[in-house]
């Protein structure tokens, strides 16, 4: 479908191309409104970079007719100030094989690797939301509209080859599930519809036809581009047939990328991989399968989850066809209620409409810097550098304070709010700033390692100004999606300009914004202690202040106040005494803790960092917190996280614990919690990689995989997956191994190292308590 308007009309962008004619590209744009989805085709795009004006004539010499390039004067500088040329070629294909040529002479050429599609768009300050015309040519500017967008989650089920059994789909409301199947049965269940297709060709049409027919601007699914996607284009393939779900007919491609990742493209529609999307949203789990997500977000699980889950699909799609299509309907259906749990597709739409990132593309930091970053640098009259090809210095990482363990009554947390944000905003912090402040450094907000920012040249904190705003307003409206994008696109900034995979890296940068959070921070401490209360730990932005001798929460909460409105008034006067601009730093009383313990550095009496443990006062909800501890690690046993969480429960509360820890050890050795004692973690690389060492999740992995290969079997441990395993008396097995576990080990590893934490501040010893006990299991 396509527009024929002359007025200008409100869309969102779902996803672009770049389309050749006549040795020329353009730019389509796939845009949904309340007209629909339709396609835009820019006027012709030139491939664009930029180089130095001294190396112009030696570049001419090294064009050809073959490259088509064409050298244009222009004002802008790099940020050394040199001043430099534009580059054009009708094609990004041209232009990158002129770059090679010249970057074999030693010649450097500028914003080479951006996309014209990707220029197109910022250039015109259109992130997400766009307003546009189609006549007499295609114009498009900044809007403001919102897309309710439509998705279907798909899911597949298949043999240890790919062949497919099944493929499922949902939308939240309906499911539908079509079955390898000769018998003609077709029906609706009171959960979804059921519909059976002869043959695997027959599967993979009906399954077009429906997406077609059904037109989502979003596919999803779990793990959907690295799997399901993969494997439904590898069997159309070998079946003589495209998947042809694009808005026009075009085919879905997949393609692997260079760190062996695929990427999905399908006109006009994004593909949202439901892993990579909470990831974005900064979603932490100690596994990402979608039985446990399911399990933490929704209380639910999986219809089949056992070890041998292969086995099970496979018996049912000869045994129980039914039983199977509702497995892969639930599959489906799981995806769907996380999504809207999340409010996964509206976070993204926010994110696309404040970044320019596309719904499908994960991550994106740098890129998001770039499209809000890249168009103020053109016209300040710069160009952007490269990035570093060494990959940057390493810049100082956040404050952390050496701590005072120990146990205590009524900590207060003190934290700034958005700290390195705040850092950018109040002593301008900003690349091109960085270059212009270095003109006039006396005239200047200094920085560190000789970093100097223009008081009036700069973009970056007015960018998070704006961000900062519509944050409060998010807030303000109890719209939790945006607040959440916009601070995740906020924190991001700092790191980007601390990566060397960022063209605007400078270590000045991150430093000066780093270094200042450790001035901030060892200040706020002097300032506090100069009020008479005690600092016992800092952390990047956060202030641990013991109130001693004060019994009373109502008093203690009420002085968090104070310390925070003191902290406040004095950074506002040093701010404007000494650098003479707005100070934005803002520290809160976050939370009172009634009782914490800050652990020291395992087998040595210093104080440890990241890691503390507190029960919250009663104006905090009396909460129990860990920091770093066992009972928020992965690759912990669920024993000792159950047992951490009782243990400190108990001591915080003044309970007696000796009961419960000879209890617990007890049990231990009887056998009665076998079913805690798994570890599970992640393999890093393949397990024939492991040379040099093999921790004992890769010796389970290597015996669950040499088990699997003799059975004929395909292997459950590939490179990156989770492995479950215990400690056997014959070392570590995979889950189920039919082998005596060893339960001095769980004992001596697990309960011991938790109880030794802790227990020496009470008094106690977990040897002295449970010495009797063990010689009765020896």
């Amino acid at each position: 479908m396509t527009s024929t308007s002359k007025d200008w009309q409100d869309g969102f962008i779902i996803n672009t191309q770049v389309v050749h004619q006549k040795g020329q590209e353009r730019v389509r744009l796939w845009i949904t409104g309340q007209q629909g989805t339709i396609s835009l085709d820019s006027p012709p795009q030139s491939a664009i970079a930029f180089i130095e004006r001294e190396n112009l004539l030696e570049a001419m010499t090294l064009s050809n007719d073959s490259h088509d390039i064409q050298f244009i004067d222009s004002h802008l500088h790099t940020f050394k100030n040199k001043p430099v040329a534009v580059l054009k070629a009708n094609t990004q294909k041209q232009l990158r094989s002129f770059e090679v040529i010249c970057r074999d002479a030693g010649i450097e050429i500028f914003e080479a690797d951006i996309k014209p599609a990707d220029r197109y768009i910022m250039e015109r300050f259109v992130y997400g939301s766009v307003q546009y015309r189609s006549l007499p040519e295609l114009k498009i500017r900044p809007g403001t509209y919102r897309p309710s967008l439509r998705y279907i989650v798909v899911d597949i089920e298949c043999d240890e080859n790919g062949q497919l059994y099944s493929i499922g789909c949902d939308d939240g409301k309906n499911g539908w599930v079509w079955m390898r199947d000769d018998a003609p049965e077709t029906f609706k269940s009171n959960e979804f519809t059921y519909l059976n297709v002869a043959s695997e060709l027959h599967l993979l049409k009906a399954w077009v036809d429906f997406i077609r027919q059904y037109d989502p601007d979003v596919i999803t699914g779990w793990n959907v581009k690295q799997f399901d996607c993969r494997v439904l284009t590898e069997r159309a393939s070998l079946c003589g047939i495209s998947l042809n779900i694009g808005r026009d007919g075009q085919a879905m491609t997949v393609r692997k990328t260079t760190n062996e990742q695929y990427w999905v493209e399908v006109p006009g529609r994004a593909v949202v991989d439901g892993i990579e999307s909470l990831k974005t949203m900064t979603f932490h789990f100690s596994s990402f399968t979608l039985n446990y997500v399911a399990e933490q977000l929704l209380g639910e699980q999986k219809l089949i989850h056992d070890d041998d889950q292969l086995g099970r699909i496979k018996h049912l799609f000869i045994h129980d066809k039914p039983t199977l299509a509702r497995y892969n309907w639930m599959d489906c259906r799981l995806v769907a209620r996380i999504i809207e749990k999340t409010n996964l597709i509206n976070f993204l739409v926010l994110r696309s409409c404040l970044t320019g990132l596309p719904l499908s593309r994960p991550g994106g930091s740098v890129a998001a810097f770039i499209n809000n970053y890249l168009p103020h640098v053109h016209r300040a009259g710069y160009v952007s550098p490269n990035r570093p090809h060494d990959g940057g210095l390493a810049s100082p990482g956040g404050y952390v304070m050496t701590s005072s363990p120990g146990m205590y009554e009524h900590i207060l947390v003190l934290d700034f709010k958005s700290l390195y944000p705040s850092i950018i905003r109040t002593f301008l912090i900003d690349p091109v700033g960085l270059v212009e402040g270095l003109k006039c450094p006396e005239d200047s907000i200094p920085g560190f390692k000789d970093a100097f920012f223009s008081r009036d040249k700069h973009f970056l904190p007015d960018i998070i100004d704006q961000l900062w705003q519509q944050r409060d307003e998010a807030k303000k409206d109890g719209d939790e999606a945006r607040s959440r994008a916009i601070k995740i696109i906020m924190n991001s900034f700092y790191g980007v300009l601390g990566s060397g995979g960022c063209p605007f890296y400078d270590t000045r940068l991150a430093s000066s914004i780093t270094l200042r959070g450790h001035e901030i921070m060892q200040t706020t401490k002097a300032w506090i202690e100069e009020m008479g209360y005690t600092v016992i730990y800092g952390d990047t932005d956060s202030t641990f202040v013991w109130i001693k001798g004060c019994n009373d929460a109502i008093e203690v909460n009420n002085i968090g106040r104070q310390v925070a409105s003191h902290i406040n008034a004095k950074w506002k006067h040093h701010i404007n005494a000494v650098y003479n601009t707005e100070c934005f730093l803002e520290i809160e009383f976050e939370t009172h803790f009634a009782r914490f313990f800050m652990p020291t550095i395992r087998h040595s009496e210093l104080g440890s960092k990241k890691r503390y443990a507190g029960m919250t006062g009663p104006y905090h909800g009396e909460k129990l917190i860990f920091k770093g501890l066992e009972s928020v690690r992965s690759d912990w046993t669920q024993l000792a996280k159950e047992f951490q969480t009782t243990l400190y429960q108990k001591v915080f509360k003044q309970e007696p614990v000796e009961d419960y820890i000879k209890h617990t050890v007890s049990q231990v050795s009887e056998g009665l919690l076998d079913a805690k004692l798994i570890y599970q973690k992640r393999l890093r690389k393949p397990v024939d990689a492991y040379i040099k060492t093999r921790p004992p999740h890769v010796k389970a992995a290597i015996i669950a995989n040499d088990e699997a290969k003799s059975a004929g079997k395909p292997i459950p441990y590939p490179n990156k997956s989770s492995v479950q395993y215990v400690i056997s008396t014959n070392g570590p097995v995979p889950v189920g191994t039919n082998v005596p576990l060893d339960y001095t080990h769980y004992i001596d590893k697990q309960l011991k190292p938790i109880a030794d934490s802790i227990l020496p501040h009470l008094g106690l010893s977990f040897d002295a308590m449970t010495a009797a006990q063990l010689r009765l299991f020896e």
